[in-house]
């Protein structure tokens, strides 16, 4: 991958991250409105940028300095050229801050970097004293500058947190964004590991289901399944659900409706293991169970398994022998 096809990449990542967050255009006017950030504040932080560019340097240099005097943050700063590349990154972060155009390009910057400090485990309380630091270095040499003029310092200072806190609410949205795509993902990976498909032998599939069965599992269960039949050309497939404790109508009817929908791609299902307080309640709910073929236990699905899969054998003996009578 090049440079150039590498940032389309990361762009279109950053975009997906926008839009799964809901930061549109109006969203980002309505974040503005609720921080009374107006056009007079854009002027007055604006105005800024001079007096930002001349004293970055020092003001990055204090808050590394600072950085490095904590081992929780120190350890994010081993190496010295990353160090410097990340003072670099840090000063045009700040800068940005008082060139007036606060835009969605500006608030997708912002969205970038709440999820780098996210990605690399930097905790939001490391994260948010960055800002008090800056917050309060700044406002230093600001006042310094305004000696003369304290009432304009304090307007200037006024619209400059209402922007730094339109920067902190887009960075905590987007730590929890990433933390909650995190946990969907791990979700995902624990229900595909906790609803196996095992191959026990050549058309003989076995499914153990093991703990609660909520419609989403229910549905990606369905799917796992009818994939495995199709990829295993699977005949027989024993669903046991011996670590099931409870099964309401929808899942019940979710079942069956698996079972059928297996029995179309050409298996049977055998589904064993069935409590006495799941087996009560399929029967009270008026389940069908004429189209299941029921067991007890795991052991009587995979006899009951062969010996499907033995008449299946037969009965294709039978057709060839047939075929080739003469």
């Amino acid at each position: 991958m090049n440079e150039r096809t590498g940032r389309a990449v990361d762009a279109a990542s950053f975009e997906s991250l926008m839009k799964e967050m809901n930061i549109t255009d109006e969203e980002i006017e309505r974040r503005k409105d609720w921080l009374e950030f107006a056009d007079e504040d854009v002027q007055r932080v604006r105005s800024l940028n001079a007096l930002a560019r001349r004293v970055q340097d020092e003001l990055i240099e204090l808050l590394y300095h600072h950085f490095l005097a904590f081992p929780e943050t120190r350890g994010f700063f081993q190496d010295t050229e990353l160090l410097e590349h990340v003072k670099a990154m840090q000063k045009e972060y700040f800068i940005r801050l008082t060139e007036g155009d606060y835009n969605r390009e500006y608030v997708l910057d912002r969205l970038k970097i709440g999820a780098t400090h996210a990605r690399i485990g930097l905790d939001t309380k490391w994260y948010l004293g960055a800002y008090a630091f800056h917050i309060r270095a700044l406002a230093e040499r600001l006042f310094e500058e305004y000696r003369d003029d304290p009432k304009a310092a304090l307007d200037i200072f006024l619209s400059l947190i209402k922007l730094e806190f339109l920067d902190i609410g887009l960075a905590i949205d987007t730590y929890i964004a990433q933390r909650e795509r995190v946990i969907r993902i791990q979700q995902e990976a624990i229900r595909e590991l906790s609803t196996p498909v095992l191959q026990v032998r050549d058309r003989l599939l076995i499914m153990p289901i093991i703990g609660v069965i909520d419609p989403h599992r229910a549905r990606q269960l369905t799917e796992q399944l009818l994939h495995s039949i199709r990829d295993t050309r699977a005949r027989v497939v024993v669903m046991d659900i011996t670590g099931v404790l409870t099964v309401d109508s929808r899942i019940a009817n979710h079942l069956i409706q698996t079972v059928e929908a297996s029995r179309l791609m050409g298996a049977t299902v055998i589904v064993s293991g069935l409590s006495a307080d799941v087996a009560q309640t399929l029967v009270r709910i008026g389940v069908d169970l004429s189209k299941i073929v029921t067991v007890c236990d795991l052991q009587g699905g995979l006899e009951e398994a062969d010996r499907i899969m033995a008449d299946y054998g037969a009965k294709s003996q039978d057709a060839v022998a047939e075929a080739s009578t003469p």
